[in-house]
């Protein structure tokens, strides 16, 4: 069983925000209605003839981790079978990057989990969404909604690695990187 992790913040303000990307991601890959569940929205599917849960905590990024681990726990989920899907400001944006365990980068959502799992094991997609322009203030540019130049590229990236998602049980993750590196690049250049 895997437990795959959409990174956001909970209300509609926030639903388009560059700090929700890892929602969005979640919404692509479910085809139904998310039920109330360990202080997240869960939705659960299958994924390669696997059974995957689908969990947006709705804690608020700071405190994502309590929502994983409730659910981790519950359904005894070890960290190498956890996906945590979040935006990254150190990638370019649209870019897409692959890892398992490592340090947080100073993402919350991020710290909280390593912080409850007590474990830094789980995989991390880390959908780029760049920097802000001329050094500009970083929580409001993760606050703040994907511009529509940038909707260019994230609704087709967010759809294809909804669709592709089942690459990550079937293959493995680092074969889910290299396959929306090489089939989105093509589609957006």
């Amino acid at each position: 069983m895997w437990l795959f992790v959409g990174l956001g913040n909970p209300g509609s303000e926030y639903a388009k925000n560059r700090h929700n990307i890892g929602f969005m991601v979640l919404d692509a890959i479910a085809d139904g209605a998310y039920k109330s569940k360990f202080q997240g929205q869960v939705y659960e599917t299958r994924l390669a003839g696997q059974k995957v849960i689908l969990l947006k905590p709705q804690t608020y990024m700071n405190e994502s981790g309590r929502s994983v681990k409730a659910a981790a726990q519950f359904y005894k989920i070890e960290p190498e079978n956890i996906v945590v899907f979040h935006d990254e400001l150190d990638i370019k944006a649209s870019d897409v990057r692959i890892k398992q365990g490592g340090g947080n980068a100073g993402h919350n959502g991020l710290k909280s989990i390593q912080a409850h799992m007590a474990s830094a094991d789980f995989w991390r997609v880390r959908i780029g969404i760049g920097r802000p322009p001329h050094n500009g203030d970083v929580s409001n540019y993760v606050l703040d909604n994907f511009s529509k130049e940038e909707q260019k590229w994230v609704t087709p990236l967010v759809e294809f690695m909804g669709e592709k998602s089942d690459v990550i049980i079937n293959d493995s993750p680092k074969e889910y990187e290299k396959l929306v590196k090489d089939n989105f690049k093509r589609t957006t250049e």
